[in-house]
């Protein structure tokens, strides 16, 4: 209760300044993430969390799950315009590129350690969040297809690598008794399980918020909350069925994205906020997570892999993969350099810590904390001078 207290005092207070702290560069993630650090660190901190607590690991899927529903939605929406600008060149090139790259350059960084231990990395570390970037996202000063490429991107991508993410844990978990074969099918299982109920959940929600919204049952306004609860129902019914419950609020926002759209009176309004909200909680949380990480210091080898994975394992790919298309260079550039890292890369973490020996565990916390930090703080800073570049610069022709 007091975390809840602090976190709602802290979002009550952020609403008060964000627009004048938002003139120095200084995003609610970055804020949200010093207060988790001031404010948790010590042996008698002000707001004790306990990261070990299962109620802790429940709640921070469920922060997934919403996000990913809201990230199904919101991408929907830009599809037909990614399109144009590489869509599939980002998702279906560049992404799997990026991971493997960060793979490699694990290895280069972090000799001798497993080709599993590095790939579980590399997958908790590339996946794009633009919570970091929110404002960026929003102004009128950055060309529209920029921000469609990475509202895609980000809205797709951590659903496409879920799979992959879980089948490298898989094989490193594999020492805790259980062997390949049966936690690959618990896997596989559990993406079917999941893609089996977002999709009979999300086209049965589409079917009837129609239904109810042409026969008069109910007005646009009050069907913002049917929308609200589609991600908790599919997460709940996914996990109670044995399936994955943020694959399966995944695909039931991808089902319902058409409806929400069509519907009068910003049907996904109220879900947007609440997601928000949830995932200002995880970043404070992330304070804690650095906090107990860094205790004894932090490792040169961990700040370098997590530059690099930001730059080098990011910007090749990306550019790469956007070559040949209409895009200005300019363009390009902004899509490949603003890749930020958040609230997926977080829980991804604590997702394989909860599975991983102590060492294995130890390692992915550090290089996840690093890598997010170090985005907070980079991406965050940085966006309003490259909306300010937009602004100065003409714009091309369609």
């Amino acid at each position: 209760m007091p975390a809840f207290i602090v976190v709602l005092s802290l979002l009550f207070l952020w609403s008060l300044v964000s627009h004048r702290l938002a003139r120095w560069s200084i995003t609610a993630p970055i804020a949200f993430v010093v207060a988790g650090i001031v404010l948790t660190r010590g042996p008698h901190p002000a707001v004790p969390i306990d990261l070990e607590a299962h109620s802790f690991e429940v709640a921070v899927e469920i922060v997934l799950a919403v996000m990913l529903f809201m990230d199904a939605t919101e991408a929907r929406d830009y599809e037909r315009l990614g399109r144009s600008v590489g869509e599939g060149r980002l998702l279906g090139i560049a992404l799997p590129a990026s991971v493997a790259l960060a793979t490699l350059i694990g290895a280069v960084v972090f000799p001798g350690s497993s080709w599993w231990l590095l790939a579980v990395a590399a997958l908790v570390v590339m996946p794009v969040d633009l919570a970091p970037i929110a404002g960026f996202l929003r102004d009128a000063r950055v060309p529209l297809r920029v921000r469609a490429a990475l509202n895609i991107e980000g809205g797709f991508n951590d659903g496409l690598i879920s799979p992959l993410f879980l089948f490298c844990v898989a094989n490193l978990a594999t020492a805790h008794g259980s062997t390949f074969a049966e936690l690959l099918w618990s896997v596989v299982k559990g993406a079917l399980l999941a893609v089996v109920v977002g999709s009979l959940l999300g086209t049965g929600a589409a079917w009837l918020v129609r239904r109810a919204r042409d026969d008069g049952w109910a007005r646009p306004a009050a069907l913002r909350t049917a929308s609200l609860a589609l991600p908790f129902l599919a997460y709940a019914v996914a996990t109670t069925a044995g399936g994955n419950g943020f694959v399966a609020a995944f695909v039931t926002g991808l089902w319902y994205a058409t409806t929400a759209h069509a519907i009068a009176g910003d049907n996904l309004g109220l879900v947007h906020e609440v997601s928000e909200l949830m995932a200002l909680a995880v970043w404070f949380t992330l304070g804690k997570m650095a906090t107990d990480a860094f205790a004894d210091g932090v490792s040169g080898r961990v700040v370098l892999y997590g530059l690099l994975a930001l730059t080098v394992a990011r910007l090749v790919p990306v550019m790469a993969s956007l070559a040949g298309t209409d895009l200005p260079r300019a363009e390009r550039r902004a899509i490949a350099w603003l890749g930020s890292r958040g609230v997926t890369s977080i829980v991804f973490a604590l997702l394989a810590s909860i599975q991983l020996p102590p060492d294995d565990s130890a390692f992915i916390i550090n290089v996840m904390c690093t890598t997010v930090l170090l985005s907070v703080a980079l991406h965050g800073i940085t966006q309003e001078p490259v909306a300010r570049r937009f602004a100065r610069a003409p714009r091309p022709t369609p």
